[in-house]
């Protein structure tokens, strides 16, 4: 049976615009980076791709190494997206990523325009698209002029292959060069992909300043440090979690659960129930009151994490007794 998208999908989705842009994103958006590649289930898949789009979520999130193996979470959306949602191409925000080892020699890897350029050719073909709405560099690289790698979003803009661009996991220091370099270019830095979580929180050090000031806007990855900010964890590592499965690619692994994270995640989780949420709920409200968020990137690995998920746009406002609480509580 052919996919109908519920018919009010957009009635309770909160959209924020991405910085000084036209565009707007869904207040949370799906990332792909787990749970969707070659060893996962199809099935599976297209189960939480069609709930996020019921709910409203009409940005999916993806690199060109995500799986594993590298490249078939592109190609899983490709066998869905042909199937299901290609007659919604306009109502979607797909995007994909380089910078990150994808295969062999000097020119599977980093910043240069040979690599970038080539590795989104290949990205579409997988996905089976004409263009991505948003194409980031993945990741700062130190032997390249930033003058190149930039070229290469404004070329791939110029070519019709990406409608945006963006970066990810760049310091404040090294955004504020490439939105310069765009900006000169005539192709806008749409948006900042960084780590950031109540457990990671380095963009306070000045990044989302920076992010202010040239109007870009910032979609948090890992919000929920791939699950240390949820319940799952509380009472140790349970069989069939992430933290278990050794998947690799940047998968949470044992070492991460340590004692003081579970502590920290348990006190947490008590103030969170008394806002009427539970932890990941509020892990995700805390980063989303920020009105310097455009959107946080969740993962699911089964549809009902996509609507548990969206139940934090319910309450993103923290009283300042709150916000002290929790500081005292990650200091």
């Amino acid at each position: 049976m052919s996919y109908l998208p519920n018919q009010n999908r957009y009635q309770d989705m909160e959209y924020r615009r991405c910085g000084n842009s036209g565009l707007k994103l869904p207040a949370v958006s799906l990332g792909l980076w787990h749970n969707f590649g070659g060893i996962d289930s199809l099935e599976n898949a297209r189960n939480i791709l069609r709930l996020a789009f019921d709910k409203g979520i009409t940005h999916f999130d993806l690199a060109n190494n995500y799986g594993p193996p590298a490249g078939s979470a592109e190609e899983t959306v490709g066998r869905i997206f042909k199937d299901d949602f290609k007659s919604y191409r306009d109502e979607l925000i797909i995007s994909s990523k380089a910078g990150w080892g994808m295969w062999p020699g000097p020119y599977g890897d980093w910043g240069s325009k040979k690599y970038l350029v080539s590795s989104l050719d290949q990205s579409l073909k997988r996905m089976g698209l004409d263009y991505v709405d948003i194409f980031y560099h993945h990741r700062p690289d130190p032997e390249t002029p930033i003058e190149e790698t930039m070229g290469a979003l404004d070329l791939i803009v110029r070519q019709g292959k990406a409608l945006y661009v963006g970066i990810s996991s760049y310091s404040a220091s090294e955004t504020e060069k490439a939105v310069a370099v765009l900006k000169e270019l005539g192709t806008p830095c749409l948006i900042h992909q960084p780590k950031y979580s109540m457990f990671d929180r380095w963009v306070e050090g000045g990044l989302l300043d920076v992010l202010e000031d040239k109007g870009v806007g910032c979609i948090p990855f890992s919000p929920l440090a791939q699950g240390l900010l949820t319940n799952k964890y509380l009472k140790g590592i349970p069989e069939g979690s992430r933290a278990a499965a050794h998947r690799g690619n940047g998968a949470i692994d044992e070492d991460a659960i340590t004692e003081q994270n579970i502590v920290k995640a348990a006190k947490l989780n008590e103030l969170a129930l008394q806002r009427g949420q539970n932890l990941a709920q509020m892990a995700l409200s805390w980063i989303l009151k920020d009105k310097r968020i455009t959107s946080v990137l969740i993962g699911a690995s089964k549809p009902e994490q996509v609507t548990d998920s969206i139940g934090c746009l319910a309450n993103t406002l923290f009283s300042d007794e709150e916000l002290k609480l929790i500081n005292n509580i990650l200091a």
